[in-house]
């Protein structure tokens, strides 16, 4: 108990986290858009409510509720106040893609620029070192290649770089279509793999530095051709057909940094099914074959249409099943590797939501009933603490000391799952706790009157603790099992305040067996070596003149015998 409440301080939290019913908390107003405006199926919806409570159940948050309001709405609310990153996760669709680099170049816009003079002789650019994807298949930090142009050559189709050459044939018309991007923006690439002029254009006029990151298309799947941004609106991609989804990912943990592997951020792992190892290997075979220092060297990892991550594949396909995106480490931090991981672990969502309305709640129970809680879970312990005093005397002082300590332990234990998990104390949990008293005080109330049976049949004490305890100890293990098979069982298929409750009985039922095993029994073993109890006082509780005088005996007369 030392150690976890050191634990408790250091964390600087000495009382627990209160649930939606007794703090308020955050709520928010999550509405379907389709394309047509149609109203979505019920059925996805349904898919939606599901995902959306994986996820805060992911979080560790507890006491949330996901739940379906009208045709297109679905409210969320968490406990506790400024709940922002909890909202936004939950409501992110999370569509995973895996798409080929066709194209590259910096955030902002590049339609109608005319070239700048050359800084060098050469006039020739230098794009930038582009990241690689490691044997093992993890990607490099954000994997960006954007070629930094020193000189715009000029825009003459005949204008070539030292990474290769405009191709005429991919030139748009003079209709007022948009000239071919200069090579040396383009990683030594040109268009002549894009077949979509449509999203030529879209990528020399895309704006990557606005609010909205987000290209139009950009997530749609069916797309062939789409352009995208990366989160942080450094650099714009032309990306090709999706080769692997987001639904061929099995798992998907957050890792901490691994010194050994030279990764000084949080990554997040992510395993394919068999399908989904089988694209990935072949899309980053097809990368690997590509010229080096092309952009068709990278496959970007795109999350709701923007890109996450696009390494360059330069030590072969990656066949294993298994990736791995992280970062630099000021932004791949534990809670955003955790988040993604989150959303990437449950799938994506089968519709995408807006925010509707997000509002601050107070809560629904309040002050009042917290503290008639409170009142009756020191009531029934008073009664308990009385009932042990006046039928076990001396000896309920252990009883007494055992349910402080397991009190003990429970507040701490609260506390600490409230930092760590997420964990807030609503009514269901109080009225678990205080039904828990009354489970814990059975296992003493067992041992006690397995010790006092031993000093009714005339054994001396302190031999009869160690085989009291022997008797005892099968019965208290059998009862506290299924009392915590009960509540294991109830958790998982119950919902809401009922599953609050049995959390709680199934907590404090662990915290029973380690009182009894570690604290209980090994001070009634101190304590019958003191005079007091070992000699039998009267009030110790285990005199054994007063015990054997409470059992009764019974004589019989023999048969036809008159009084």
């Amino acid at each position: 108990m030392a150690v976890l409440t050191c634990v408790m301080f250091l964390q600087g939290q000495p009382t627990p986290k209160l649930g939606l019913d007794l703090a308020g908390g955050t709520t928010v107003t999550l509405t379907a858009r389709t394309e047509s405006g149609a109203t979505p199926p019920d059925t996805q919806m349904t898919q939606a409510v599901k995902i959306m409570t994986q996820r805060v159940n992911g979080l560790g948050v507890s006491d949330a509720e996901v739940a379906k309001q009208g045709n297109r709405n679905i409210v969320v609310n968490v406990p506790g106040e400024g709940q922002d990153r909890v909202v936004q996760l939950i409501g992110t669709t999370a569509k995973l893609q895996f798409r080929q680099v066709f194209a590259v170049a910096e955030g902002r816009p590049t339609s109608g620029t005319s070239p700048s003079p050359a800084p060098s002789p050469s006039g020739s650019a230098k794009p930038s070192a582009s990241p690689s994807a490691s044997p093992s298949g993890t990607t490099t930090p954000r994997g960006r290649a954007v070629s930094k142009a020193l000189a715009a050559p000029s825009p003459s189709p005949s204008a070539s770089s030292s990474g290769g050459s405009a191709s005429p044939s991919a030139s748009p018309s003079a209709t007022g279509a948009p000239s071919p991007l200069p090579t040396d923006l383009l990683g030594g690439q040109d268009y002549s793999a894009i077949d979509d002029k449509a999203v030529i254009q879209q990528f020399e006029k895309l704006n990557c530095s606005g609010a909205d990151k987000r290209a139009p298309g950009a997530n749609d799947p069916n797309r062939k051709w789409v352009a995208a941004c990366d989160q942080d609106g450094e650099a714009k991609y032309i990306l090709g057909p999706v080769r692997v989804e987001g639904t061929q990912v099995s798992d998907a943990n957050a890792m901490p940094p691994d010194a050994q592997q030279g990764q000084s951020s949080w990554t997040v792992a992510l395993k394919f099914k068999a399908q989904g190892g089988r694209q990935f290997g072949q899309v980053t075979s097809e990368a690997y074959q590509a010229p080096a220092g092309s952009p068709q060297r990278q496959v970007a990892i795109v999350l709701d249409g923007q890109v996450i991550s696009a390494p360059s594949i330069d030590n072969g396909a990656i066949t294993g099943g298994t990736a791995s995106i992280y970062g630099p480490p000021e932004s791949f931090t534990q809670s955003y590797a955790t988040d993604l991981a989150n959303v990437l672990k449950y799938g994506a969502l089968p519709l995408e939501f807006t925010q509707s309305s997000i509002d601050e709640v107070s809560s629904t129970l309040g002050s009042d009933q917290l503290r008639g809680g409170l009142i009756a879970g020191a009531i029934g312990l008073v009664l308990v603490v009385l009932y042990c005093l006046l039928y076990y005397r001396g000896l309920g002082l252990v009883a007494v000391g055992s349910l402080l300590v397991a009190s003990g332990i429970t507040w701490v234990s609260v506390v600490i799952l409230g930092e760590n998990m997420g964990f807030r104390l609503s009514l269901p949990h109080i009225i678990g706790l205080i039904v828990s008293i009354g489970i814990t005080a059975d296992s003493f109330i067992v041992y006690f009157e397995r010790l006092r049976d031993e000093l009714r049949a005339g054994r001396t004490l302190r031999p009869s603790v160690e085989t009291a305890w022997r008797r005892a100890r099968r019965t208290i293990l059998v009862a506290d099992a299924v009392t915590f098979l009960a509540a294991l069982v109830l958790y998982f298929l119950a919902v809401g305040g009922v599953r609050g409750f049995a959390f709680a009985m199934g907590l404090t039922t662990l915290i029973d067996v380690v009182v009894v095993f570690f604290f209980t029994k090994p001070l009634v073993a101190l304590l019958s070596r003191t005079r007091f109890f070992g000699r039998g006082h009267a009030l110790s509780g285990l005199d054994p003149r007063r015990l054997r005088a409470t059992t009764t005996t019974t004589t019989t007369r023999p048969t036809g015998q008159e009084a």
